[in-house]
């Protein structure tokens, strides 16, 4: 079973698409994905403002900042 994750970014942020992209092949086989607009929570925007796009486990709290790819998504999985 895959852990669910939420996906820390904003809107207008390309880096921020591109992680979306990259992450399609995931949500497709079963990978639930929240995406997390940074900038409608102030602390949110203290937190990743710098490094979004950030994956993050919501069962281990671990986060994967930008960039990552596949590679890297299928190894934070485990």
């Amino acid at each position: 079973m895959k852990p669910e994750c939420q996906l820390f970014g904003t809107l207008g942020c390309h880096l921020c698409e591109v992680a979306e992209a990259l992450l399609m092949p995931f949500v497709e086989n079963g990978l639930l994905v929240g995406l997390i607009d940074i900038a409608e929570h102030e602390g949110l925007v203290e937190s990743y403002g710098l490094r979004i796009p950030v994956l993050r486990r919501c069962d281990t709290g671990a986060e994967l900042n930008w960039p990552f790819d596949a590679e890297e998504v299928v190894a934070f999985l485990r």
